[in-house]
């Protein structure tokens, strides 16, 4: 199929999501939705909650935070203990203490960065219990937090904004689960394995070679682990493996799964905030992000690898085949992974190590944005939001006036909260990848010299402070010191900018609705849209551009030609 009309029908199909999904979001996050009060009532019952029950912003957030903790805490033991549990075929032993943690904390988080090979090192109960149902909540919890901060913009003068377990369980079950089980009998259809069959020992008597192929429930963690934006693998070739990527049809619409959340938010926003412009507006800066950052990777990958164009050899000339799936080529190997990246989802069907620098750089940048373009499930329209704030709080300041967001007064409370949630992410990466540079137990992993192992090191902890988990390579992390680091990293850019966000939900329900003026400035507009993608490209290069210039930008100049 021609890839520009592939392009086309995925643009296409995203709009009839945009609307519909996006309606149905709205429909179940206001309570309009029955059908399912079979599994609902008797869940919230046993949870002692009353769904009519709202909560005020402190009482939610501690709800989440005490979930997310118990959820630690039990991956955590699920996974030490996996020798002793059933589900084992393979007999695998159980996982370290420091490598649990890391992979408990990455799964709650909503990261899913993987300091193991999959196949080799979790059990089947292991990754159903453990991994899939965290892929399940994290991603609920991500969902919920957006729609508390949507409420906030929405409510007049209200204490509360919303019920935390409520809200994440409506997620699970009327969101995340129908849509899970039908994209699993599809990938099944396609030809990925779903069973709990121990692997298959296959002899090769014409080369005399024994082959071990790896089987498991694989169909159904890749179903959510698309839709729901999370990205771990149940093998460490993650998406470019055959049993979790089948066909082009399945690539095809892996790509639209991850999309599908993250961009129906933003009709979900315009509707709940009664102006579907505004979420009109928050979309355009989103796809402005987005094709630019994949116009310029395809365009580095599609040109080759410079050093190698420069031997003058013509049969490796041409773009860069270097780690790309042989069938899905460089536009769908590139399309795939500019999504995961800028999505906080972080699977690949292609080594992003052996994209050009400036191709790596495109991946990375959709990290630096902030994970806004189109983001995560939730988490990126939340992120958005905040750089909203900030930049109607600047227009203020240009004009003269007290900057206004969806007809609420953005004050003092307002601009630290969301610069808070903006700079934590940054600060943590920055702060890490100096950290690794300077001491002996970080350059201890690194593979690669020069530029480029400044970027593999800038891009894992990038990868996971963005709650990405998408890796670089060439860095030996399943060690003390990588599984420890990761995980900081991964509970401050979860928390630190999830704790910010509810602040700033209840806050903002308190207010009151001020009347929209001739004064007011109009954010419904291509100016509004305009300065906001100013805003987040502004911040991103302040933050990152010195680094960057010593990594992938060092990179590219020192092959004698920028791409």
């Amino acid at each position: 199929m021609n890839f520009a009309f592939e392009l086309g029908i995925l643009v296409v199909l995203l709009g009839f999501i945009w609307r519909y999904l996006g309606a149905y979001l709205v429909a179940v996050y206001n309570g309009r939705l029955g059908f399912l009060d079979f599994i609902e009532k008797p869940v919230l019952g046993l949870l002692g909650i009353n769904k009519d029950s709202e909560q005020s912003w402190q009482r939610y957030l501690r709800s989440l935070l005490v979930f997310s903790a118990v959820s630690i805490g039990f991956t955590f033991l699920l996974l030490v203990f996996q020798g002793y549990l059933p589900l084992n075929p393979q007999h695998l032993k159980g996982v370290t203490p420091a490598l649990a943690f890391n992979t408990a904390v990455s799964f709650v988080t909503n990261t899913d960065w993987q300091n193991y090979a999959g196949e080799s090192t979790m059990s089947n109960f292991s990754q159903m219990v453990a991994l899939t149902t965290q892929n399940f909540v994290s991603a609920s919890i991500g969902i919920a937090v957006a729609i508390a901060l949507i409420r906030g913009f929405a409510r007049d003068k209200s204490p509360n904004i919303g019920n935390f377990w409520v809200d994440m369980i409506r997620g699970v079950i009327y969101v995340l689960l129908p849509i899970s089980i039908v994209m699993t009998l599809v990938l099944v259809w396609q030809g990925s394995p779903e069973t709990l069959l121990a692997n298959v020992n296959v002899h090769d008597s014409l080369n005399s070679v024994n082959q071990v192929i790896f089987r498991g429930p694989i169909a159904s963690q890749e179903a959510i682990k698309e839709f729901g934006t999370n990205g771990g693998g149940f093998f460490n070739a993650n998406s470019a493996h055959p049993f979790e990527n089948p066909t082009g049809f399945t690539n095809f619409l892996e790509i639209l799964l991850i999309l599908a959340i993250p961009v129906a938010l933003t009709y979900t926003f315009g509707k709940m905030v009664g102006n579907l412009k505004e979420g009109i507006a928050i979309l355009a800066v989103m796809a402005l992000l987005f094709f630019g950052t994949f116009a310029l990777a395809l365009h580095a990958e599609q040109s080759g690898n410079p050093a190698i164009n420069a031997t003058g050899v013509t049969s490796v000339q041409g773009a860069n085949m270097v780690g790309k799936e042989s069938r899905f080529g460089v536009p769908n190997s590139v399309l795939f992974d500019v999504t995961t990246t800028q999505t906080s989802t972080g699977a690949v069907n292609s080594s992003t190590d052996s994209y050009t620098p400036i191709g790596g750089l495109s991946l990375l940048a959709g990290m630096v944005y902030g994970e806004v373009s189109p983001g995560g499930a939730g988490s990126g329209i939340y992120t958005l939001l905040l750089f909203a704030i900030l930049t109607v709080f600047i227009a203020g300041l240009m004009v003269g006036r007290t900057p206004e967001y969806l007809k609420k007064k953005i004050q003092r409370n307002e601009i630290i909260w969301a610069s808070i949630g903006i700079l934590v992410m940054p600060i943590t990466v920055l702060m890490l990848t100096a950290l690794t540079v300077a001491l002996p137990y970080g350059r201890q992993a690194i593979l690669n010299r020069g530029p480029h192992a400044l970027t593999e090191i800038l891009y894992a902890f990038t990868s996971q402070a963005n709650n990405n988990g998408s890796a670089f390579a060439g860095l030996s992390t399943n060690t003390a010191y990588f599984n420890l680091t990761g995980a900081l990293a991964m509970l401050l850019g979860r928390f630190g900018v999830l704790i910010p966000v509810i602040a700033l939900a209840g806050g903002l329900a308190e207010k009151e609705e001020v009347p929209v003026t001739a004064g007011t400035f109009l954010t419904a507009t291509p100016m509004f849209t305009g300065l906001l993608v100013g805003v987040v490209l502004l911040v991103g290069a302040l933050n990152f551009f010195p680094v960057i210039s010593l990594g992938p930008i060092a990179e590219a100049l020192s092959h004698g030609k920028f791409y």
